[in-house]
Formats: C-alpha cells, sequence, structure tokens
C-alpha cells in the first residue's frame, strides 16, 4: 500500500503497491497470493448500503453526516460524499483532519472541543480552507470559559460555530436538566467567542434493543432537546439563520426523526442523522437493532453486512477444537466475539463452494492472535487450511485494527483496496 512495511492481510511482495493498483493484480479471496488474517470489504455491500441510507434520509426530510470515526478511511470519506451525504461527523480535531484532506466541507464534531492545542488546530483548518463549516459541542460553562480564555489571545479571531449537546443523568457527556441547558445557551448566546448555531443529542446511550423500553426512552430524551429548541428560540438565543439539531447513532436512528424534523420554531430546521456504522452493518449488534427497526417501519432489505474477517485454521489439536489465524488484534470483541459465517474448504476455488458454518460453530475466546473455534466433532469438521469466514459486531473497533482492507467482488475477485488513518 505504498508503505515501508507491510500491511496485514496483502503479501510482503504486496508492500510497494498503492491502493489503486490493487484491482490490478487480479487477486482472489481464494487463491493463494494473500495473507490471513483478512479484512475483506464487499463492494456490493458498500453500495448498497451507501444507496439505502442516503435515501433512508431524503424520504425522511433529513441531511446525512455520517460518523467518520466508524472507518477513518479516506476512501470511504468520498464514497459517502459522492453518495450525497451533506457532511461528515468526527470525534476529534486530528479526525477532522483526515476528513478535510479528504475533501469534506461540512462536519460536526460530536464531542466537546476546548485544549487549546485543538482550538488551534481547529482555527488553522479554517482558516487554510475557506469553504470550511464546522460545529463541535458545548456542555458546560466550564467548557465555554475555557474557549473564551484562548480565544482572548487569538486576535481576529472569528467566533466558532457550537451546538450545546443535551445529555442524560448517568450517562456520557451533555447538560442535563432544561433549566442548567439553557442558562448555558443564554450565556453562548453572549459569548464572543462562539455562535451558538442549534443543539445535539446521542440516543444510543438510552436503547436496549428492546422496542417497548427504546421508544419510551429516546421519546423522552427528544423531547427534552425539543423543549429546550423552543425556549432557545423564543429569546432569540440561535445565531445562525438555520438552527442545526443533530442525532442519530447507527442503532435506534428512527427514533430521533421527530427531534429532527421539528417544525414548532421561527425558523428553518436543518436535522442532521449522524449514523456511521451503516455503511458496513454488522452481523450481530446492530443487526439485532436494525431487525427491529424494520418491524417499527415496515421495511425489508435494508442494511447488509460488507465487513468480513477472514481466516485459516491453523490448528485442531483436540476434537471439537480449533485454532484461527484471527485474534484481538483483528477483529472486534468488545460487544460479543465474532461470529463464524462460511466455510472454504482447502482448494475450493469458486465462492459458490462456500458452506455456511452450523449453528454449533462458536468462537468462546480470542489470544492476542488466535480464535478459539469450538464444533461439534460429530459434524462439519474445520480442517487444517480451510478458511473460515467471521462476521462481527461493532464495526469500528476492526477498523482501527487494519491499516488496509481489500474490497472484494461477489465472486471473490479483489478489485481494490481502502486504507484507514487511525
Amino acid at each position: 500500500m505504498g508503505q515501508d512495511a507491510p500491511c496485514k492481510g496483502l503479501a510482503l511482495s504486496a508492500r510497494a503497491l498503492r491502493a489503486q493498483d490493487i484491482g490490478q493484480q487480479q487477486w482472489h479471496l481464494l487463491g493463494d497470493e494473500l495473507s490471513f488474517p483478512l479484512a475483506v470489504l464487499s463492494r456490493s455491500a458498500l453500495a448498497h448500503n451507501l444507496a439505502w441510507m442516503q435515501a433512508y434520509a431524503q424520504r425522511h426530510g433529513v441531511q446525512l453526516a455520517p460518523h467518520g470515526k466508524t472507518t477513518m478511511s479516506p476512501e470511504l470519506f468520498r464514497m459517502q460524499l459522492q453518495a450525497g451525504a451533506w457532511g461528515l461527523t468526527f470525534a476529534t480535531v486530528t479526525q477532522l483532519a483526515v476528513g478535510v484532506q479528504a475533501g469534506v466541507r461540512r462536519a460536526i464534531i460530536a464531542n466537546q472541543v476546548l485544549g487549546a492545542a485543538d482550538l488551534a488546530g481547529l482555527r488553522g483548518l479554517r482558516l487554510a480552507h475557506a469553504d470550511l463549516q464546522v460545529w463541535f459541542l458545548v456542555d458546560s460553562l466550564a467548557q465555554l470559559r475555557c474557549i473564551e480564555a484562548w480565544a482572548q489571545a487569538q486576535p481576529g479571531l472569528q467566533p466558532l460555530d457550537v451546538l450545546l449537546e443535551v445529555g442524560m443523568p448517568g450517562q456520557r457527556t451533555g447538560c442535563r436538566g432544561l433549566e442548567p441547558a439553557l442558562q448555558l445557551a443564554q450565556a453562548m448566546a453572549h459569548s464572543p467567542a462562539v455562535r451558538l448555531c442549534g443543539l445535539e443529542c446521542y440516543e444510543g446511550i438510552a436503547a436496549r434493543c428492546d422496542s417497548a423500553h427504546d421508544i419510551d426512552a429516546v421519546s423522552t430524551l427528544v423531547r427534552q432537546v425539543q423543549a429546550l429548541a423552543q425556549q432557545c428560540d423564543a429569546q432569540g438565543l440561535f445565531a445562525a439563520p438555520d438552527i442545526l439539531l443533530s442525532a442519530g447513532g447507527s442503532a435506534v436512528f428512527d427514533l430521533v426523526l421527530p427531534l429532527l424534523r421539528a417544525t414548532a420554531l421561527s425558523r428553518p430546521v436543518l436535522g442532521v442523522l449522524r449514523s456511521g456504522c451503516y455503511i458496513t452493518h454488522d452481523h450481530g449488534h446492530y443487526r439485532r437493532y436494525l431487525r427491529l427497526l424494520e418491524q417499527r417501519e415496515g421495511l425489508a432489505d435494508s442494511l447488509r453486512p460488507a465487513l468480513e474477517v477472514w481466516s485459516l485454521v491453523q490448528s485442531v489439536p483436540e476434537p471439537g477444537l480449533a485454532f484461527l489465524t484471527c485474534g484481538r488484534r483483528d477483529i472486534s470483541h468488545d460487544i460479543e466475539l465474532p461470529l463464524p459465517q462460511r466455510l472454504a474448504r482447502a482448494g475450493a476455488r469458486r465462492m459458490d463452494e462456500l458452506l455456511a458454518t452450523p449453528a454449533d460453530w462458536r468462537i468462546t475466546a480470542l489470544n492476542d492472535q488466535h480464535a478459539y473455534l469450538q464444533f461439534d466433532p460429530a459434524g462439519l469438521v474445520p480442517a487444517v487450511g480451510d478458511r473460515v469466514v467471521l462476521g462481527l459486531s461493532h464495526p469500528c473497533t476492526t477498523f482501527d485494527k487494519w491499516r488496509s482492507m481489500v474490497l472484494a467482488e461477489d465472486d471473490g475477485r479483489v478489485t481494490g483496496a481502502i486504507h484507514t488513518c487511525f
């Protein structure tokens, strides 16, 4: 991939290749050119997910600014923008800089920014790119004072665009309660260092993958943000012509649509959905949430898993236990362990030769470089040299384990690659 060090998943001979050269090598997932484990992105599933999510946002009258921290891949950022994304979301100024290099010109930093180095970095990006618009989150008077103290030493500084974050008791960041939030909004409206452009919340922390609970919990949060928006609007605290309201993780994004389409305000609302994991989806955590969303909205054939990690069976030391060349360094395990999907026997050369893995196949543990695969020795038995395709939950923590991932067609041909910037 054009770097001095070899890239995991690619043969050592490929170290000098650029990403755009990968598709010319005529590699195949079932050939002998690639090293394992191998992170694989399905080009067809990516294309489907990009189109589906963009159409979903358009159908519901909101904009899409997917969270870039999911992939931190410039190639995937560009795919999202080309598909029609209004902008992208990031968690840090450093992540934002990667996005700006990839062409992002509208960005939400869905996090608090307050350190001098980060504020200076944000200012530098704005000075270098006159067309760049960035909004970040403020959730306390203490943070606002940090920003103001830094701004006083910056002659000619234009006010920074910010969103007030509304949080939930006992959960992540965000202002607690209507009165403290309104006091903060009033202080922001009178601050020379910032412009209050709207409100933000993150509903994912309220969800439990139970529709009855999730609808109630998220609706409560939505009503709180709506009430604050009405109060701020009535007091003339918003500085921009449009009121930016943003929410939407990757689990229950349908439940925040009433907030993003708010109409009871005196000026237009710009509703921005920030779901990020949709681009690859997954085989477990988000798939379970999506099934509930499909039931709530009467949908079918929505998002498809687009990311897998291919591994080799390297040892079958005893009946019922095999070891795979994939461990904690290679695949997500923060929510649940990897999920066996398919088996390719050693020597298989066509994708239609792959077998679905039996329900009794389970990954029970991971070491740094090994996966423990338990199976019924009376059923389908893996053999040394077989390839086992693993699904996953929470794609974010698989992406950050790879510097490059190959793009593959449904017939197994490797036709490209992406790189990551973690």
